[in-house]
């Protein structure tokens, strides 16, 4: 066992005015150029205090270390300060150390010394940690000789490029997937031709939530539905559960009370999400940011307005604004003005329940592809921890 310091060596080269493209690291593709991965302006008008990498040089993200962001650059470039630069030193191969930096063991080290690690701050309201180099130099590490070191990367390179060409040939099943239960649920209402009737026709009572909720959480009581609780792909609630406990002289939460079959609709962010109220969610409380629809269910169908939404044509209707122009939230009035396609109630539940059945049966496939997809990567894991730390013999596998 050594010190991880004692392999490789921080690297802050700064060169300022120096003509070398701008890299990122990925998750999966490792240090990249960034045009590869975002035609997004860079933000910074200067590059002359970014960091130099080197050919051959190790690059991690401080913050997500953890998640694998990390890869050797396969040409000079520039890295932003997020980023550290490490060298191997002499009789160390690049590709064993990013195995053994994406080993389990080496993220459990990680976890333990957690605590002694600055935190990063709020980013997307996910607390993160950075990870220095500093403390990366203090964990003690199995480095074998340089020849055992290039036969175990070697193994690990050809053993988790068949995985990763299993997850990528998943992942475009999922893809597949996905497009089918679109197309799926355009189809459904392909022959009722465009919607030409306002929902306001059939609203009996919109609303939103009130203010303030926030001071009436509670580990139990009542059911407290948020826009994160509203799903994109089909209508069931979902989520954490979050609920609150309501004082005696606090009367505003019952004008936002939850009845079986409501429709709801997000409204300050992540626009086209859409559920329709049943089962345990009956009773609940409404977020501000979701809009509660309840419809005259004799002539609208909640499930089948519900799922038209979900189709192409709804979803445009939902992300540009009822009026049409981008909006980046829905007031009521654009509730109101959303339109679905005429057709007896009949016809509605005779849809819905199409859609229901069908959309399930894509939904079970795609959850277990996303399952196959999980035991890959911990084969993956497993695979890489176990010959960094010596638990297989790369040269009987072979």
């Amino acid at each position: 066992m050594t010190r991880f310091g004692a392999a490789m060596q921080k690297i802050d080269e700064r060169i300022p005015g120096v003509d070398l493209p701008l890299m990122s690291v990925s998750q999966t593709k490792g240090v990249v150029r960034r045009s590869e991965l975002t035609d997004a302006p860079q933000r910074a008008e200067s590059l002359d205090a970014y960091k130099v990498c080197r050919k051959g040089d190790i690059v991690f993200n401080k913050m997500k270390i953890r998640s694998g962001a990390m890869g050797i650059a396969h040409e000079d470039g520039l890295v932003t300060y997020h980023y550290e630069v490490m060298r191997p030193r002499e009789d160390m191969d690049p590709r064993y150390i990013i195995h053994l930096m994406k080993s389990s063991w080496f993220t459990s080290e990680l976890i333990a010394r957690e605590r002694g690690i600055s935190a990063g701050g709020e980013h997307g309201g996910i607390r993160t940690t950075e990870v220095p180099f500093t403390v990366l130099r203090t964990i003690d590490v199995l480095l074998p000789e340089i020849d055992e070191q290039r036969a175990i990367a070697d193994y690990l390179d050809h053993e988790t490029a068949r995985i990763d060409t299993l997850i990528e040939e998943q992942l475009r099943l999922i893809e597949m997937l996905r497009e089918r239960r679109q197309a799926v649920v355009d189809a459904a209402f392909d022959a009722l031709g465009e919607p030409s009737v306002q929902l306001r026709r059939y609203i009996k009572f919109l609303t939103s939530g009130s203010r303030g909720w926030g001071d009436y959480y509670a580990d139990d009581g009542e059911r407290f539905l948020r826009i994160g609780n509203l799903p994109r792909t089909n209508l069931s609630i979902r989520g954490e559960i979050q609920f609150v406990s309501l004082p005696a002289d606090v009367t505003e939460g019952s004008r936002t009370i939850l009845e079986a079959g409501d429709l709801l609709f997000s409204i300050t962010a992540y626009l086209g999400s859409v559920a329709v109220v049943d089962g345990d969610w009956v009773g609940s409380y409404v977020s501000q940011h979701v809009a509660l629809c309840r419809l005259d269910s004799d002539r609208l169908y909640s499930r089948f307005a519900g799922w038209f939404m979900l189709t192409t044509a709804g979803q445009d209707q939902l992300n540009h604004g009822a009026a049409g122009g981008a909006k980046i939230q829905l007031a009521l009035d654009d509730i109101k003005g959303l339109r679905v396609p005429a057709a007896s109630v009949a016809e509605q539940h005779r849809i819905a329940v199409h859609l229901d059945e069908q959309t399930e049966k894509i939904d079970a496939l795609i959850a277990e592809t996303q399952r196959l997809i999980e035991l890959a990567r911990e084969r993956r894991s497993a695979l890489i921890t176990a010959a960094v730390t010596g638990q297989v013999d790369v040269r009987e596998a072979a």
